[in-house]
């Protein structure tokens, strides 16, 4: 019988995943003969058969890849049979142009979790045990080809029980790439312990702060149910508020001190693994140090063994926050930098290449995208004829690099303002540029000149550089998050933002595509008396817009409310803002929700947590040629305050009253322009309540909505923004 052949070209997340062993049952199953390998684009392919049994293959092959694997393309080549005798899986081949996807770290699976906890298996209570459907990727990876030797387990030979594991095409661990046993792969070490587990779960038990080595980086852990430990920690990190995330054992803990539903319960347990903000059930058994001041709890299930047998031996759940202080990147290389935090360190022996916060997600959208998600692509609704760099913002920054219609967004770098974040940031870039092969033509920055990432920008040779407006760039990241070009009405909604026309933006009406945009309306005005000092005073705004108030804020601050009311009148160090977010800001110094904040959004976050979410009512706010007039919400605020009206309902009115306000703007604009969609951004749409309002509101009106989902509403998501309309720009 005749033999035909074929040569594939798969791209996507095709390597250290099981693809190559998928490849080679697939084939042998169907009695072909060939080979598959992995090189810098991807996985090759080259099989011979009869018609019938490669037609089969060619149409089996995307239908069941590995769990982990995503197949972005296939191409096929027809090409003579070669005369091949058998398939085998082929050594890996450097050279060429990159374009090999490399999978996100990712939780331990179910085979290796039996593994773990079975007395007769040899890797019975191993913290390192993996396979290819779980493990690390991106944080242990240096190059592509995804291989041992390009990886930061090159240090440790297999022994002949892994390496028999490994290069067997019938076994889940065939080459994958971090395959060890207590043989020959990592150890733990705390002090000169013997049972670095077991005295890690005394000390936690017995209300210590310890610091453990994870997979993108160092945590910091207590008893989240010790009467003293997680306030301890507290100001050991310099954390005065921000809520600490909880790690627990299963969904049983889970479920006791939260609402979980079935969404929760899906991120909970997939294979990403990020925290998942729930509502707190009011009789959860936790510390009030762990998440003060909020209705909500960051919870997250194991992702490592060593999380599974630290969690298993307590019985009870843990905070795990980043390992840092306040403020800077994780520690990842080692430990110094937690010295007088923790009092003992549980760490290992097994590099981290690259550093990577855990994810953050609610009801199904992203709000910080790290671990578990990078470097996984995103595909773009247009292609990039040249390959982008974008810097992304100031805060919560992220990067991105574009080649083709995949853009690669970075994990999570953090504030720019600290030093070793820059830092962070700027080996992060070089490294992605190396691993995907991809050698920027193009830079787009925020236009805000003292940004390190618009200087980062401004210092590089040989590119041409876009400046994308902050506002622009929420919009168009929504956009390019639903595969949408536009044009829209978009709603972007933050703290602080670069105007061009001299003023701090936040609080935008756009008619905008991914070439460009028209400021169409916005809030009105207010000064912002004292600049950065009314972002962290958020009283201050509340004299801004209401200079006149009669309320408990007025008198706590009686001695400086004249001076900031008398800036705010004459300009002095006041520049004008049209932000929501210190809209938002004001409305919780009224309501004595926050007067002054520890981390970025508090005060907004706190008014959310305060509010009544079952009251339907809203204030009114006038809107005059497009221009909301905030201060409508704030004055209702002050007359149910003095009629005695509960505080949860007062938020809650104040919340709608904006939304109400959001979908007017949005239909006059309609008018105008015949546009019937309108997208969500920035950072004050991660409020659940607003958004949800909004978004219904917009949807009884007619309108389509489009809403962020796979990366963040707020700047975490700039850079993707930032990226499409240079694309676009450039001729995309």
């Amino acid at each position: 019988m005749s033999r035909v052949g074929r040569d594939l070209r798969v791209a996507g997340v095709v390597q250290g995943v099981g693809f190559r062993p998928y490849v080679h049952r697939l084939a042998t199953g169907l009695r072909l003969s060939g080979r598959v390998g992995n090189d810098v684009a991807g996985v090759f392919i080259e099989i011979e058969g009869t018609q019938e049994n490669v037609t089969e293959f060619l149409s089996a092959l995307p239908r069941d890849p590995p769990p982990l694997a995503r197949i972005d393309r296939v191409h096929v080549t027809a090409c003579a049979a070669r005369g091949a005798d058998g398939f085998e899986i082929a050594a890996s081949r450097d050279g060429g142009a990159h374009g090999a996807l490399v999978s996100a770290d990712f939780a331990t699976c179910a085979d290796c979790l039996r593994e773990l906890f079975d007395p007769a298996d040899r890797r019975y209570r191993y913290p390192f045990v993996n396979c290819t459907h779980c493990g690390p990727r991106f944080t242990i990876v240096r190059e592509v080809p995804y291989d041992r030797p390009r990886t930061t387990m090159a240090d440790f030979p297999m022994c002949a029980a892994c390496g028999a594991e490994y290069t067997d095409p019938t076994d889940r661990r065939f080459h994958a790439e971090p395959t060890c046993c207590p043989d020959c792969g990592p150890r733990l070490e705390l002090g000169g312990s013997t049972d670095p587990v077991g005295d890690a779960v005394a000390r936690l038990a017995d209300g210590q702060v310890l610091a453990i080595k994870g997979l993108g980086g160092f945590h910091l852990a207590v008893l989240a149910a010790h009467p003293t430990a997680p306030a301890v920690l507290r100001a050991r990190k310099h954390r005065a508020d921000k809520p600490f995330a909880v790690m627990v054992a299963d969904l049983r803990q889970a479920t006791e001190l939260c609402e979980v539903d079935e969404i929760g319960e899906r991120e909970l347990t997939g294979p990403r693994r990020p925290i998942v903000l729930l509502p707190r059930r009011a009789d959860a058994r936790i510390s009030a140090a762990v998440a003060p001041a909020t209705s909500e709890l960051g919870l997250m299930l194991p992702y490592t063994p060593l999380h599974h047998l630290l969690l298993r031996d307590l019985g009870e759940p843990i905070v795990l926050t980043s390992g840092n202080i306040s403020d800077e990147p994780i520690a990842y290389r080692d430990a110094d930098r937690l010295a007088g935090i923790a009092d003992a360190v549980l760490t290992h022996n097994r590099p981290i290449h690259i550093r990577a916060d855990d994810s953050v997600v609610r009801a199904g959208t992203v709000l910080r995208r790290s671990r578990g998600y990078a470097p996984e692509p995103l595909v773009l609704p247009l292609s990039c004829p040249q390959p982008v760099l974008a810097c992304g913002a100031e805060l919560k920054n992220t990067f991105c690099l574009t080649k083709g219609s995949h853009a690669f967004l970075s994990q999570h770098i953090g504030d720019l303002t600290d030093h070793e974040t820059y830092v962070s940031f700027t080996e992060s870039v070089q490294h992605f540029q190396r691993l995907f092969g991809i050698t920027p033509r193009v830079v787009a920055h925020d236009l805000h000149p003292d940004y390190l990432s618009t200087r980062y920008a401004g210092e590089l040779d040989d590119v041409d550089l876009i400046g994308v407006q902050h506002h622009h760039a929420h919009i168009a990241s929504c956009l390019a998050d639903n595969g949408e070009t536009g044009p829209v009405i978009g709603v972007a909604f933050d703290g602080t933002g670069y105007g061009p026309d001299g003023t701090i933006w936040g609080g935008e009406f756009l008619v905008a595509d991914l070439s460009g945009y028209e400021r169409a309306g916005h809030l009105r005005p207010v000064p912002l008396p004292g600049g950065d000092a009314a972002v962290r005073q958020p009283w201050r705004m509340a004299a801004a817009y209401l200079p006149n108030a009669d309320l408990p804020v007025t008198r706590r601050h009686k001695t400086q409310w004249a001076a900031v009311v008398a800036m705010a009148r004459n300009g002095v160090n006041a520049p004008l803002t049209s932000s929501a977010g210190r809209l938002f800001d004001a409305a919780a110094a009224l309501l004595d929700v926050r007067d002054e904040i520890t981390y970025e959004g508090q005060a907004a976050i706190e008014l959310e947590q305060c509010a009544d979410p079952s009251t339907s009512e809203g204030y009114p706010a006038a809107v005059h040629d497009l221009v909301v007039h905030g201060e409508d919400l704030l004055h209702a605020i002050v007359a149910d305050l003095h009629a005695g009206v509960d505080r949860a309902v007062i938020a809650a009115r104040f919340h709608n009253g904006l939304a109400d306000a959001v979908v007017t703007c949005c239909a006059r604009l309609r008018e105008h322009t015949g546009l019937q969609t309108v997208a969500l951004s920035g950072g004050v749409f991660q409020n659940a309540l607003l958004l949800r309002r909004t978004a219904a509101g917009l949807r009884r009106r007619g309108f389509r909505v489009l809403t962020h989902q796979r990366v963040p509403a707020n700047d975490g998501g700039i850079s993707l923004g930032q990226a499409v309309v240079a694309a676009r720009r450039t001729g995309g």
